[in-house]
C-alpha cells in the first residue's frame, strides 16, 4: 500500500541502492515522509535499516536512485553539507567523545555551522529542557555516563545543528525500559515542536506506536508500508516482530 499525503514532502527516496565494497545491502528503496511527520523503519538485524540511514546522510554513497531532502538533492553531498542543509543524524551507538564533557559533546554538533553557533545558547537551553538530567551533569565526561544519559547526548548534539529532519538510528539499544521510554517520549516531543523524524528502532511496538506511518525493510527492500497503527495489526508484522 502507498501511503498519500497532501502535506508537503520532507524526504523522498527514490530506488536507492547503497552496499559495502562488493555487498549490495539496499535493492531500489522507495520512501517519502512528509513534513512535520514521525515514520518508523523496522526490521531484522541485516535488513539495512542502518545503511539507509548513512547512505541518505552521506557516509556512504548511493549506488543507484535519488534522494531529495527539504527540497534539494543529498546525491553526492558530503555528510557535512547534508547537516548544513538542515538534516540531523543520531548515530546508531551514539558515537561521543568519552574525554570530552556534556557540554563540549553537545556543543560539538554546532561547531562547523557558523549560523546554528549563532543559535547555540537557544538550541543548548532547548536540550537542557528537554534532557534536565543533562543540565545537571554538563561538566561530566561523557564517558562516565550511563548509556540513557549518553544517548541523550547524542540526541542533544544532533540537535544543536537546528535540524528540520532528525533521522535517528536505533536510540533504545541496550538502555533499560524505563529509560527507552523516556529517550521515546523526547522524541515524541522534538516531532511535535516541528521537526520531522524518522526513527530506524528494533523495539518494533513502540515504534509503531509512535508512528505517523511505517515501513517494514526486509533484505534491503521494502516490504510493507502504511501507517503505525496499520502495521501493528498486520498478520505478519504480529509475527514477525511481535511473536503475537
Amino acid at each position: 500500500m502507498t501511503v498519500a499525503t497532501s502535506r508537503k514532502a520532507a524526504l523522498e527516496v527514490r530506488g536507492l541502492e547503497a552496499g559495502y565494497g562488493k555487498i549490495q545491502v539496499l535493492w531500489g528503496i522507495d520512501l517519502d515522509v512528509a513534513e512535520g511527520e514521525f515514520v518508523a523503519i523496522i526490521g531484522a538485524n541485516g535488513a539495512g535499516k542502518t545503511t539507509l540511514l548513512r547512505t541518505l546522510t552521506g557516509l556512504i554513497p548511493a549506488r543507484a536512485g535519488t534522494v531529495t531532502a527539504l527540497g534539494r538533492s543529498l546525491r553526492g553531498l558530503s555528510a557535512a553539507r547534508v547537516v548544513k542543509g538542515g538534516v540531523g543524524h543520531v548515530p546508531e551507538g551514539r558515537q561521543l567523545f568519552p574525554l570530552m564533557t556534556v557540554r563540549e559533546n553537545i556543543d560539538s554538533g554546532a561547531d562547523y555551522l557558523p549560523d546554528a553557533r549563532a543559535r547555540a545558547p537557544r538550541n543548548r537551553a532547548f536540550v537542557y529542557d528537554l534532557f534536565p538530567r543533562l543540565k545537571e551533569r554538563e561538566r561530566q565526561l561523557a564517558g562516565t555516563l550511563s548509556g540513557g544519559e549518553r544517548q541523550m547526548v547524542a540526541i542533544g548534539r544532533a540537535l544543536m545543528s537546528d535540524p528540520r529532519l532528525l533521522l535517528v538510528d536505533e536510540p533504545s539499544l541496550g538502555l533499560s525500559p524505563a529509560l527507552s521510554q523516556s529517550v521515546f517520549a523526547a522524541l515524541k516531543q522534538i516531532n511535535a515542536d516541528g521537526v520531522t523524524v524518522v526513527l530506524v528502532e528494533q523495539n518494533v511496538q513502540q515504534s509503531l506506536l509512535l508512528a505517523d506511518h511505517a515501513v517494514v525493510l526486509e533484505t534491503g527492500e521494502v516490504k510493507l508500508r502504511g501507517t503505525g497503527a496499520e502495521l501493528l495489526r498486520h498478520p505478519r508484522v504480529r509475527e514477525a516482530y511481535l511473536s503475537l
